[in-house]
């Protein structure tokens, strides 16, 4: 059985994946929308990068990465990735996508227990995200119920990592905001709007990509449950 030619797979994946589009479209028409607001501070996300390190009492290295929406906080070397259009434009959203990674750097600075959870889950859930499926489709077709059951605990890792990954981000945009009011960047309440507009729209990222993981377990869960059944 593909399970793109299954009508009960889209019954459990349609709604997590109108979700994630709604939450990608709503990222991407915020950061086009925001990087063409200027911030009256005149603050490119370089600028603000180092004002919102003095804030938290933090000093990282400032790193350019390629392409768009692909800012990071490297806690591994202590790095703070920005893209071009974010470190030299003086934008609404340039700030705010700084103070949100610099969020991630307070979290790692402070030990955060969540972050350092999610970073001891990254080896096994890359490992585990690829090989969950491999045994359950392989245990289907061959009918070994166990094996397709170990694919299913193999998988549920990633779930589990994106259950961990949504308060993670959820910390540390409060964290960034927190830092933007206390720095005085933010110029007025329209900026913090623009501001909390564009962290939400991330927010929202992360809960579709947990919703989409749960569908997909829900799924191996019940195709796995239904031949339990046949076979009693």
């Amino acid at each position: 059985m593909f399970i793109g030619w299954d009508p009960t797979y889209w019954i459990f994946a349609l709604p997590a994946l109108i979700l994630g589009l709604i939450a990608q479209s709503m990222v991407q028409s915020r950061y086009r929308k925001y990087l063409q607001v200027p911030n009256a501070s005149g603050v490119t996300g370089i600028d603000a990068a180092r004002r919102l390190m003095r804030t938290a009492g933090l000093y990282l290295e400032v790193e350019a990465t390629r392409g768009e929406l692909s800012d990071h906080y490297d806690p591994r070397s202590k790095v703070l990735r920005l893209s071009q259009g974010v470190a030299t434009r003086p934008s609404v959203a340039s700030i705010a996508i700084v103070a949100h990674e610099m969020g991630h750097a307070e979290q790692d600075a402070q030990e955060y227990l969540p972050m350092r959870v999610r970073s001891g889950l990254v080896p096994v859930v890359n490992f585990a995200s690829w090989l969950g499926p491999i045994l359950f489709f392989v245990g289907l077709l061959l009918n070994l119920v166990n094996l397709a059951w170990l694919g299913v605990v193999a998988f549920a890792a990633a779930t589990v990592f994106a259950l961990v990954t949504l308060p993670v981000e959820l910390n540390a945009s409060r964290r960034g905001m927190r830092l933007l009011d206390q720095s005085g960047i933010l110029a007025n309440r329209d900026e913090r709007q623009g501001a909390r507009k564009m962290l939400n729209a991330a927010a929202l990222t992360y809960v579709a990509a947990l919703t989409q993981s749960i569908s997909t377990l829900l799924y191996y869960i019940f195709i796995l449950g239904g031949r339990g059944r046949r076979r009693r």
